[in-house]
């Protein structure tokens, strides 16, 4: 595959599992609007490197600086970044990042890997599932907009429990199959 259908499918794949997952779920109940009104931007980092996603990250704060029509971007680390703690410490640089760059407050990062677990849970508990996601990926989120939304859902504060509970509900299995199934679909593998 050429770089650019490579590129095309982890994008398709990520859309695919947003359709499936965090829409079809509705883990997040606002990002149907969002997909539908196409202002997800997806980015694949060229580089699997800290520096170089870091450096990816401020490029697309000042992108949705300059582009009211995004609502959000999806950074997607195709390579690098498997092993769960390097991401971890990805993220906490990502967020001291945005600080000294002056983005606090204006932008958020919500965080997804493969092997996303919660810091009390076991590996095993499908709460991790909500998420848990084809790569790893840094999700810039516009505060004001995130919290437009939030304004205008009644019991924001819901919507973890009930996630949770939903993943549970459908338990462990359920999520190892499904996660297969995206997988296994015409998409590179990981």
């Amino acid at each position: 595959m050429t770089d650019a259908s490579t590129n095309d499918a982890v994008v398709a794949r990520i859309r695919h599992w947003i359709e499936t997952v965090v829409v079809g779920m509705n883990f997040c109940p606002f990002a149907k609007r969002e997909l539908k009104r196409g202002s997800i931007r997806f980015r694949i980092c060229p580089d699997p490197d800290m520096e170089s996603v870091l450096t990816e990250l401020i490029r697309e704060c000042a992108h949705l600086d300059a582009d009211a029509g995004t609502e959000t971007t999806l950074l997607i680390l195709q390579d690098g970044f498997d092993d769960f703690e390097d991401y971890l410490d990805l993220i906490g640089l990502a967020e001291d990042l945005l600080a000294d760059q002056g983005y606090e407050g204006v932008y958020q990062i919500a965080s997804f890997h493969p092997d996303y677990r919660f810091a009390d849970a076991e590996a095993d508990d499908p709460a991790n599932y909500t998420n848990r996601s084809p790569y790893p990926m840094l999700h810039l989120l516009r505060e004001a907009g995130l919290e437009h939304a939030i304004d205008n859902y009644p019991d924001p504060d819901s919507i973890p429990e009930n996630n949770i509970g939903k993943a549970r509900a459908l338990g462990a299995d359920y999520w190892r199959q499904l996660m297969t199934d995206l997988h296994g679909m015409d998409f590179p593998s990981r």
